[in-house]
């Protein structure tokens, strides 16, 4: 299987949308990944219009839980993430974005929000 298996941005966005289980409220994790380094950089949810502005636009588009509304990744910040792949889990209850970012992902300005406080588990 090539890097690219999986990815679903050749699909339609009523096809993608169909392979999506969204929870009660209407909306799905989405892992934003750096599509070089692989690096996890964020955790936001996405409802179905934001999935399919995401598969049109291929600007990673997410749902705002506390503001009720959708926002573009980098709109306001400049720090936008391009999406190269998108895939769904074997559930289709998750969604991953491979991104080519700009700037920080992290809205605290580092380059991931899981690159503070990190706990050793071993």
């Amino acid at each position: 299987m090539g890097d690219d298996a999986g990815d679903l941005l050749a699909l339609s966005p009523n096809d993608v949308v169909a392979r999506v289980r969204f929870d009660a409220a209407g909306l799905v994790p989405a892992v934003a990944q750096d599509s070089t380094s692989r690096q996890v950089l964020m955790l936001a949810w996405m409802n179905e219009e934001a999935l399919r502005a995401t598969v049109t636009t291929r600007r990673a588009t997410y749902f705002s839980r506390s503001r009720q509304s959708l926002w573009v990744k980098g709109e306001t910040s400049g720090n936008s993430q391009q999406v190269a792949q998108l895939r769904v889990d074997c559930d289709g209850d998750a969604v991953l974005l491979l991104v080519d970012q700009q700037g920080p992902a992290c809205h605290t300005g580092v380059e991931s929000c899981f690159d503070v406080g990190g706990v050793d588990v071993r």
